[in-house]
This record gives structure tokens, sequence and C-alpha cells, in this order.
């Protein structure tokens, strides 16, 4: 494998739109990086854990259809879990949660070039540990990337979370928060502040989203802004995940991905890391210009805003 594994939940997503209207969707947040990395024509494995029910085969069908490869053991006998995202007139999403999450303990794909997780997957137990564990296991040969798309009503008391969130900052190269999750986690301190604190735990690169306001990274070489794409948004649904995808395509093609990369990533310059961030950008507005969780295609980026 040179490609990029991928660790946590996948989920179907029940979308109810401000006029009652329903729609299932495949989703879950480190599942939606995996297939917005699949439809860029990347080599992406999946471990995660859904059952072997009607809802799994949406999503089995799903990863299919992008090209991600699901890891041995992730169908089990569990019923597959679900998220009901409730959008405001603007698009956004609230959501509630029905899930079940353990991960089997099976021989992994070897040789990523990174290895990707966040969100549910990374806090909720019993799998969580099992995800740590595999995180830490990954280090010494592969690029570690951590999103953590924080969901308040699962994940217990912000400062406790904030703990547990940056055990996984202190392990990552890599890492990308959201304004939104960046001010629940620590209300006290800038978004733009919490991100250069995370750059002084460890990681060579650290990435916020700030919605319409574009992408603001932090290097060791610097600070570089990069606006939002200009577009007629339609929902916010994986609109994160599809900016984290551009990231890793972007890094990907940058050759910073992998051990021996991870020095050239450390030193990385402030035009290789805005080039990155408007590929990102490119990638999330297409997300955003169409219902759900519905990441691009390499092809459709040609066309894109």
């Amino acid at each position: 494998m040179n490609g990029i594994l991928v660790v946590g939940e996948a989920l179907v997503d029940v979308v109810r739109r401000p006029d009652g209207s329903l729609t299932e969707h495949p989703g879950g947040s480190p599942a939606n990086v995996a297939i917005g990395l699949g439809r860029l024509g990347r080599e992406v494995h999946l471990l995660t854990q859904f059952g072997d029910d009607a809802p799994g085969a949406l999503i089995a069908a799903h990863l299919k259809a992008s090209g991600v490869e699901l890891v041995d053991g992730s169908v089990t006998g569990t019923p597959t879990s679900t998220a009901t995202a409730v959008l405001d007139a603007d698009g956004s999403a609230t959501y509630t949660f029905e899930l079940h999450w353990a991960l089997p303990r099976t021989p992994l794909p070897a040789g990523p070039l990174a290895v990707h997780t966040g969100s549910i997957g990374a806090v909720l137990q019993p799998g969580a540990a099992t995800v740590e564990r595999i995180v830490h296991g990954a280090h010494g040969h592969a690029t570690i990337t951590y999103d953590p798309t924080l969901r308040p009503d699962l994940m217990g008391e912000p400062d406790v979370v904030r703990a547990h969130v940056e055990s996984f900052v202190a392990s990552a190269d890599v890492v990308k928060l959201s304004e939104e999750d960046a001010a629940w986690l620590a209300p006290d301190e800038p978004p733009a502040q919490l991100v250069r604190t995370w750059l002084r735990l460890g990681p060579s690169l650290a990435v916020l989203t700030c919605g319409a306001g574009g992408f603001k990274a932090v290097c060791a070489a610097g600070t570089v802004e990069v606006p939002a794409e200009p577009v007629q948004v339609v929902d916010t649904v994986g609109a994160g995940d599809s900016a984290m995808a551009g990231l890793l395509d972007g890094l990907w093609d940058a050759g910073l991905l992998g051990h021996e990369a991870r020095p050239a990533l450390r030193r990385v310059d402030l035009d290789t890391v805005r080039r990155v961030l408007e590929h990102a950008a490119r990638v999330a507005a297409v997300t955003v210009s169409r219902p759900g969780a519905d990441p691009p295609r390499r092809a459709e980026l040609a066309g894109a805003p």
C-alpha cells in the first residue's frame, strides 16, 4: 500500500430540510474524508464499523462506487449507526446520533503514506482506544493527520475533551480545526491562537477553517490565509471533510506525505501551503454547492468556481 489509511466512523446521515423533507446519505466524518480521497483518484482504505443490514449495504455500495477499499472486519453484526442532521434556512446543520462504535483487531494495510482519523471515532469508547493504538503505532512510518470534528452532545465537557483531543494533536503531523469547534473547545481563546498553540504541541501544519471566511494555516515558516471560493451554498454537510480530503490530496501532490517526507513537511514553505489550501478550498466549494456530503471527483475540479 502506498495510499492513505482512514480510521473512524461510517454511518447514515438522515437530513431533515427546512421544508420538512427527509433524505438519507452515507456519512460519518472519516468515511467522508475517505470518499473525498477516493473520488480524487487516490488509493484509500477505510477501517470502520457498520452493520450487515440495509443501511450498511448503502454505505458499502457508496464506498465502493467512490473507490474506497474497506479493511477486513469493518462489517459486523452490530446495527449501522445513524446521524440526523437538521438544516436551518442558511444550510447549516445540527446533529443528533444513534451510535455503535467498536473496531476489530484486524491486520491493517501495510505501508500507508498517511493515517487519518478524527471525530466521534477518536473519542467514543470502546473504539477510541483502538484508534489511539493505531495512530500511535503508525507514527514511526506514516504521516499522521487529525481533524477533531467535535460533536458536543456526545463527547462530554470541553475541558475533558480538550485534553483528549490534544493527545491526538501531539501525535499528528497535520491538524485541521473549524472555527466552530475551536469556539466550543476553548471559548476563552481566539481560534487563530488555538491553532498556534496546537502547532507548538508537535504538528508541522495546523489549519483553521472559517466557513465563508476561508482558511488560515500556521507552520514554522509563518501564516497563510486563503479566501473561500465564491459559490452558492446549498448546505454545509460534509464541507469540512471535503476540505480535509483536499488538504491530504494537495499534500500528496506536493510530495509531503510519508515518513520520509516528515522533515520536508516540517520546513514547508508558505507558497506550498497556499497552493494546498487553495486546492482544499476548491474541493470544499464543490461540496457545499450541492446537497449532502457529495465531494467532487477529480474531473469536476476543472470547472469548479
